[in-house]
């Protein structure tokens, strides 16, 4: 049994103790094991995994059943047990995660001394969190809450319907079954997850409910290329965020050297499981920060407010176990089909790596916030199509290099060199010549490409938003 304890390291369900020297922190452990996943303290054991063993192992038993007895609040009743190992005792206290956190040291107060697991260390919890630690142990989810002050007037219903436009009515009766609406003080008013998902003033009422989405050079933050912030209802914003990374497919920003150009193969399917997870698992009573997806060049991350929730692990969600956060989001999620089965996204996330031959993803509670790690591969290079800055992109493209990305974007940029070769056009005027009607497929496809690319710039570089401004090829250097 200690075996395979040693061979593993500290981590949310395991801390390793020398002694009581530090009983303040081995309450803290105990403390936020109870309130996040369980775990077991091993007394007698060093932080290098080698065991030291307990003196008096009787009397050291007894006087950790008193601490714990008399220091923490409500009572802990965790199993403490006595192993003997190369002729050296130690004792193994197990915690379960408890039905009646949260729980504190009394020392501190159940303001103060309440804490929770983060990896390898015990986190002081803030009120926020200790309320919505309060709420999951009575069974209550937060966007099921009602919101008193609002009426069905703060809900943007045309929205709604045409999400649900074919699958459900979303009359009265509708309306409460998905609890979009609920009844309180005798009147039915919105609940707290139909605001997040279609509120007229979202923002107003929930800062935090939002999206930043940002692609970087290199593989850290210190220099970001593109950025967007989208505000969305949330069943939108899913399509909304694979747009952004289908639109920086290509690696990098600098697309001066056109002859060879790095593609990522970019997961799609395992990036939309990944994305729809963060929404609807993330944590909107907390404040701070939004949901965030930073694309780098070797990975993308999708991270959210709020840990996981009391019970769950990492290696519980592999194995498809699923403890949902948001009802509400979840049940509308799941009605329009960007969830085909609950508690199945996490292992097709997986399981689509294996299938890609992708690094295996990453979950990682940093801080309050939850992120996923996506790796990417990268693909072949691009060859230099023709010698010519101005004929180097057309329609026939060497060697098929890839037919995700590659090959449909030279095509467009080739037609916009086209366009452009009897003199500058406006935005309007380029897509009334390519026979285009969305404007931002042209902006995100055809424009910004060539812009990149070096093979096209403003004819008013100094006022980019000018009413005026008009775009031609560039002169050759």
């Amino acid at each position: 049994m200690l075996d395979g304890f040693l061979s593993h390291t500290e981590g949310k369900t395991l801390e390793f103790k020398r002694d009581f020297t530090s009983p303040k922190t081995l309450l803290k452990t105990l403390v936020a094991f109870a309130n996040t996943a369980g775990g077991r303290l091993l007394l007698g054991i060093s932080d290098d995994r080698k065991v030291i063993g307990i003196n008096n192992v009787l009397d050291e038993e007894e006087r950790l059943c008193s601490l714990i007895a008399d220091s923490i609040e409500p009572r802990l009743m965790p199993n403490v047990e006595i192993i003997t190992f190369d002729n050296k005792t130690i004792l193994v206290v197990e915690v379960f995660v408890s039905s009646l956190r949260p729980h504190w040291i009394k020392a501190e107060g159940p303001q103060q001394g309440v804490y929770v697991r983060l990896g390898s260390s015990s986190r002081q919890a803030d009120p926020l969190l200790i309320e919505e630690l309060r709420r999951t142990a009575e069974g209550v989810a937060f966007d099921e809450l009602p919101m008193p002050e609002l009426s069905l007037d703060d809900l943007d219903l045309n929205a709604a319907k045409r999400l649900f436009q074919g699958i459900s009515e979303l009359d009265d009766h509708g309306l409460r079954t998905l609890k979009l609406m609920t009844v309180c003080q005798g009147r039915l008013v919105p609940t707290k997850g139909a605001i997040l998902l279609f509120g007229k003033e979202r923002n107003r009422h929930f800062s935090d409910a939002w999206v930043q989405c940002g692609r970087f050079i290199g593989t850290d933050k210190t220099n970001i290329f593109d950025h967007i912030e989208i505000h969305e209802s949330l069943p939108q914003t899913v399509d909304s965020i694979i747009l952004f990374i289908k639109k920086h497919a290509m690696r990098g920003a600098d697309f001066s050297d056109i002859r060879r150009k790095d593609v990522w193969s970019i997961p799609l399917t395992l990036l939309r499981e990944a994305v729809v997870n963060a929404l609807v698992h993330a944590d909107y009573s907390q404040r701070g920060a939004p949901i965030r997806i930073s694309f780098f060049d070797d990975r993308i991350e999708i991270e959210n407010p709020g840990i996981l929730l009391p019970g769950m692990t990492v290696a519980d969600m592999r194995e498809g176990i699923s403890k949902i956060r948001n009802h509400v989001i979840a049940r509308v999620f799941r009605e329009v089909n960007l969830i085909e089965q609950w508690g199945s996204g996490v292992r097709r996330i997986y399981s689509e790596a294996r299938a890609l031959g992708l690094p295996e993803p990453q979950f990682l509670e940093v801080g309050m916030r939850l992120r996923v790690v996506v790796y990417l591969a990268e693909l072949v290079l691009v060859d230099q199509v023709t010698d010519q800055v101005t004929n180097q992109v057309t329609d026939q493209v060497t060697d098929q290099v890839t037919d995700q990305v590659t090959d449909q974007v030279t095509a467009q940029i080739g037609r916009l060199l086209d366009c452009l070769k009897d003199g500058p056009l406006s935005v309007r005027e380029a897509l009334e010549l390519l026979q285009l009607k969305h404007r931002p497929t042209f902006m995100i496809s055809y424009l910004q490409p060539a812009l990149e690319a070096g093979l096209v710039e403003m004819t008013q570089p100094h006022s980019p938003n000018s009413p005026k401004q008009k775009y031609r090829l560039a002169a050759r250097k």
